[in-house]
């Protein structure tokens, strides 16, 4: 008999791929399913990236393998984007990598970097991802601990008083997810410090930072970041662009010729149409943000009520495209909670603990859903 990878027995199927067959079932039996749980923007990109799309299909070239670099204006116009957003200056020649979405990159960076028994700070709550990708190169996870009462930042004095010797790679991800909590000056200048003591790669994972979010901070902006921290960041969440998998890392050039090894193994470029509206994008007006932002608040508020109905409290200063809720005291399991809520009121809601065991007591709701099924589901909750 043929035997899978040992590797496989180190992870389990990721949850939504899992929860969301059991949405479908119901859906199929006429349950009027209103899913809440998936951060997928059900918005579309603007005019001018679509149509730079359309427009592109018939150039020269534009059919045939891409650099694995991407288009040199492509590069040009994430620098330029860092620099007008971020304040990071940023070398598009050898700073930038254009990826098939960050979640590629969390993969590239992993092999590239991690040796198999390498330790990895992973946070408690956060990604699913950097735990089974951390798994599945050999490497071992090491919770650090986040929480509501420190602002769900990581304590630095806490990570000091561990045996660090074998840990390698310690993400991070600001605008935080799934809490929505925002990072400052101090803290990535504390983490930049504690890297460089400790010889370990600092990776922010930044894709949240246009949503429901005024306070916009890259990690490279902090001194001396260069010398131990990437930076991931989409075009996901902020141009509505999720099923496109246009990603970007930013780092130094030898961080980045290292991932390069990886990934020009693993792929053959971006397809050029996809990285001729990704320009347009990033060149994106502020009408663009501000627009996208109405539509998110309005659709928070509806939200925020939800979530009273079910007696959670919430931050109403949290950024990005979630609201993390805390459940009652009196409630014990986030998982009985959500699926008592889907097979009653036919309501798919996130549980906290998918993020961690320091999830446990919340719940996150997306808001890539439309303000007439938010009301829906509020009203479901008066009948």
């Amino acid at each position: 008999m043929i035997q899978v990878a040992d590797r496989l027995h180190t992870v389990e199927e990721y949850y939504f791929s899992k929860k969301l067959r059991e949405v479908r079932s119901l859906l199929a039996q006429g349950k009027p399913i209103i899913n809440m749980g998936i951060g997928s923007p059900d918005m579309a990109p603007s005019e001018e990236v679509l149509q730079a799309l359309v427009s592109s299909l018939k150039e020269e070239k534009a059919h045939q393998y891409q650099s694995y670099q991407g288009l040199p204006e492509l590069r040009e116009a994430a620098a330029r984007f860092y620099e007008n957003h971020f304040d990071v200056a940023i070398d598009s020649e050898t700073e930038i990598m254009p990826l098939m979405g960050s979640k590629e990159g969390i993969m590239h960076i992993s092999m590239a970097f991690l040796n198999e028994g390498d330790e990895v700070l992973i946070p408690n709550p956060g990604y699913p991802t950097y735990t089974s990708v951390t798994k599945l190169v050999g490497a071992k996870p090491r919770y650090y601990d986040l929480t509501q009462e420190s602002g769900w930042l990581p304590s630095i004095e806490a990570l000091e008083a561990q045996d660090l010797s074998k840990v390698k790679l310690m993400w991070l991800s600001y605008p935080h997810m799934p809490t929505g909590a925002n990072a400052n000056k101090e803290i990535f200048a504390e983490l930049v410090t504690f890297a460089k003591r400790n010889d370990i790669l600092l990776v922010n994972d930044n894709p949240y930072s246009f949503v429901l979010n005024d306070e916009r901070l890259s990690i490279l902006s902090t001194p001396g970041a260069e010398d131990v921290a990437l930076e991931l960041n989409s075009l996901s969440k902020t141009f509505n662009m999720a099923g496109w998998r246009v990603g970007f890392i930013f780092g130094n050039a030898t961080f980045l010729d290292a991932v390069l090894k990886v990934k020009s193994n693993m792929d053959s470029g971006m397809f050029y149409g996809l990285q001729k509206g990704a320009v347009k994008a990033l060149e994106s007006s502020s009408d663009w943000y501000s627009g996208l932002n109405e539509v998110y608040q309005k659709r928070r508020a509806l939200i925020f009520q939800l979530a009273e109905k079910l007696n959670c409290s919430y931050d109403e200063n949290a950024s990005g495209m979630f609201v993390w809720a805390k459940l009652p005291k009196e409630i014990t399991s986030a998982e009985e909670f959500i699926d008592k809520v889907l097979y009653d009121k036919s309501i798919f809601i996130t549980p906290g603990t998918i993020f961690g065991s320091n999830g446990e007591g919340y719940i996150r709701f997306s808001l890539c859903v439309k303000e007439e099924k938010i009301q829906e589901a509020i009203d479901r909750f008066s009948e």
